[in-house]
């Protein structure tokens, strides 16, 4: 088949099963009437998939749109799914009904995202703002005054793009969920897509597919969520965050199904989380580097950031991977080093010829590359990444202007603080030099470190794959390695690497997620 080596679909079975039980009934409760799942509701698609070897691959799937996943939409145009399930591949005829179910989000900057104008699978688009009431996104439709926080980050991730495809070409069913975003504004000015608004939709779109087992295709206790930067965020948080009833009055508020909406499994890349502590991290990261213009971001505000990460990381007490110890703001970039930064560049040089690796590092001369092994200085690799891609704070702007704001903003106000530091230094006039009262709940709600380490979730995914680029400094490489070492920390299966020399958005081995869903899913394709 050649998709992902074993192309997912001969991919080993007989591997053992970390089971999770659904108690919120997924096995006994079922949809009714404007939320059951209509199975003969679909068009027959076509379409051509080359696979992670280069072999094309010809895949008839059934394609079923725009199906709103609540009872109480707020707005359908992006509360609605899309559900594409394979046929036939190559011509021959595909059972999915047990397969892996992939539930992508194509969530970018916390905006919102939408399946309504797609056409078929891996249509699903971000952007959008002032609605007036609601309706389809414009594609042209940006955060109005905001700059997306993000920068340039590719908001579908050619993550997505890849993982959706390939998916469908294993022989997996794909949901692609739209979900409300923070600059969505009703006709009174009111935002209705800030926080917590896009986690409660895709809770609500899989407590949908759930609510269908036995109608949906595929397998409803082995859904695997994937998104990319804010979406990769939602993906961490929807796997840790699986039926905290922490969301409750939210799902019943839009009228979702009474199902559960844990995952199975969760795909993050260059996940922009832990928000209220990403400001600290970045600067510990990033301090050192200057900004584009080449002139330094300012020190006083980096350092006192810094700080706040030294005590943020000294509280986490999590302990690194492969048993290298408690992991510090003092021993933060030897661990990034010796666990994620070596291992990539030996990785991407290892894979050159001999040619391209001798140019490579005749141009990277901070790199030893000593019995296949490549060796550097965290110093060195700060001066290799080069220029920084935000100010400080990076998050929670002094001047309210940056995406992560407009995320926290209610009712008419556009923008609000969600931190002590960005409050006190406000810059906009506001009286008031607190966060509001409603901001650490929030907080909670879209951060899955709450659900990892402040409040253990017994029902999150258990299984992970993340990722990130080296020279991505859309957010601190220590906000994944976290991620993975809370994971890993609670015993759950933990894949998580960097990509040398790619930035926000990389997905360089597409292949061997499928591969993985099926390794860690069970699956094995008739």
């Amino acid at each position: 088949m050649g998709i992902g080596a074993a192309a997912g679909v001969a991919a080993a079975g007989g591997v053992a099963l970390n089971a999770q039980a659904s108690s919120k009934g997924s096995s006994s409760a079922s949809a009714t009437g404007a939320l059951a799942f209509d199975p003969d509701g679909h068009t027959e698609l076509t379409t051509t998939v080359t696979g992670a070897d280069g072999t094309e691959h010809e895949v008839t799937y059934h394609f079923w749109k725009a199906l709103t996943y609540v009872t109480k939409p707020v707005d359908e145009a992006y509360q609605s799914l899309n559900v594409s399930v394979p046929v036939k591949i190559d011509g021959k005829a595909v059972d999915a009904s047990r397969a892996p179910i992939l539930l992508a989000n194509s969530v970018g900057g916390y905006m919102p995202s939408s399946v309504a104008t797609a056409t078929g699978i891996g249509g699903g688009t971000t952007g959008g703002g002032d609605q007036a009431g609601g309706g389809a996104p414009s594609a042209s439709a940006s955060a109005s005054a905001l700059p997306n926080a993000n920068g340039n980050t590719n908001a579908n991730g050619g993550a997505l793009a890849s993982n959706q495809l390939l998916a469908l070409a294993a022989g997996y069913v794909v949901v692609e969920p739209g979900a409300r975003g923070r600059t969505l504004k009703n006709s009174a000015g009111e935002y209705y897509g800030t926080a917590p608004a896009a986690i409660v939709d895709l809770k609500a779109a899989v407590r949908y597919v759930r609510a269908n087992k036995g109608r949906i295709p595929g397998d409803v206790d082995r859904i695997v969520s994937a998104g990319t930067s804010a979406g990769g965020a939602l993906s961490a948080l929807l796997g840790a965050s699986g039926d905290s009833p922490l969301y409750d009055h939210y799902l019943k508020e839009i009228g979702a199904a009474d199902a559960s909406d844990a995952t199975f499994a969760v795909g993050a890349w260059c996940p922009i989380t832990d928000l209220e502590h990403a400001d600290g991290a970045y600067e510990w990261n990033w301090g050192t580097n200057a900004l584009s213009t080449g002139k330094q971001a300012d020190q006083t505000v980096s350092k006192a950031l810094q700080g706040q990460f030294a005590e943020y990381q000294a509280g986490l007490r999590l302990r690194g991977l492969d048993r290298f110890g408690t992991l510090t703001a003092r021993n933060y970039d030897a661990y990034l080093v010796q666990q994620y930064l070596e291992p990539s560049a030996t990785r991407y040089l290892a894979d050159l010829s001999d040619s391209a690796r001798e140019t490579y590092l005749a141009a990277n001369p901070f790199i030893t590359w000593k019995n296949g092994r490549a060796s550097f200085t965290w110093a060195d690799f700060l001066t290799h990444v080069g220029a920084r891609k935000k100010s400080a704070p990076a998050f929670d702007a002094f001047d309210l202007s940056s995406g992560e704001n407009n995320l926290f903003g209610a009712g008419t106000t556009l923008a609000r603080h969600f931190t002590a530091y960005g409050a006190k230094n406000d810059s906009t006039g506001l009286s008031s030099r607190r966060p509001a009262g409603d901001i650490t709940a929030e907080l909670d709600l879209m951060n899955p470190m709450h659900h990892l380490v402040e409040k253990v979730n017994s029902r999150r995914s258990k299984h992970w794959w993340i990722r990130l680029g080296t020279k991505d400094s859309d957010t601190s490489l220590t906000v994944s390695a976290n991620l993975a070492a809370a994971a890993n920390g609670l015993g759950d299966d933990v894949n998580h690497l960097y990509y040398w020399d790619e930035g926000h958005g990389a997905n360089t081995d597409p292949g061997d997620f499928i591969t993985w869903i099926a390794e860690v899913t069970g699956y094995k394709a008739a």
